[in-house]
């Protein structure tokens, strides 16, 4: 892993999702700032009204109140500014269909949130690793989905 401060965005809804994920990510072997909002409305206003650096990697869940996931993802997407951001979904619920449309539209990795913290440990570490890797470039249908 890079040896320097990633500065990841954790967009979700569920708060007890959100302290789980801070959790495990303070037990990786990163230097890591994260930043979590609670909806997409806040995510959106963050990235577009605030001086600051874009992230290196935004987890956004799908199902949230104001403006859900789906939305965020398409108007990232279609941002000049904001599509390079590599976006990593991360959702509790899995439809293939589901799946296949957020990969069209563009998303980076899937990510299935694991209910065992070793598991969620290891998809995060893995999607760091693979961003470090592949920065901005769509993987493969194949690597789309990390698994724990």
């Amino acid at each position: 892993m890079n040896p320097t401060l990633l500065n990841l965005l954790l967009c979700d809804d569920d708060l007890d999702d959100s302290t789980f994920f801070r959790e495990a990510l303070a037990e990786l072997p990163v230097s890591v700032k994260l930043t979590t909002v609670n909806d997409g409305v806040e995510l959106m206003e963050l990235l577009l009204t605030k001086e600051r650096p874009l992230p290196n990697a935004l987890y956004l869940d799908l199902n949230m109140p104001r403006k859900n996931g789906f939305d965020c993802l398409n108007e990232i997407k279609q941002n000049e500014k904001l599509k390079l951001i590599p976006v990593i979904i991360f959702s509790t619920s899995f439809d293939n269909d589901v799946v296949n449309l957020l990969y069209e539209r563009g998303a980076n990795f899937y990510i299935c949130k694991p209910a065992i913290f070793l598991h969620l440990k290891k998809a995060i570490s893995e999607s760091i690793d693979l961003i470090s890797k592949f920065h901005n470039v769509q993987v493969p249908k194949y690597d789309f989905v990390i698994t724990a």
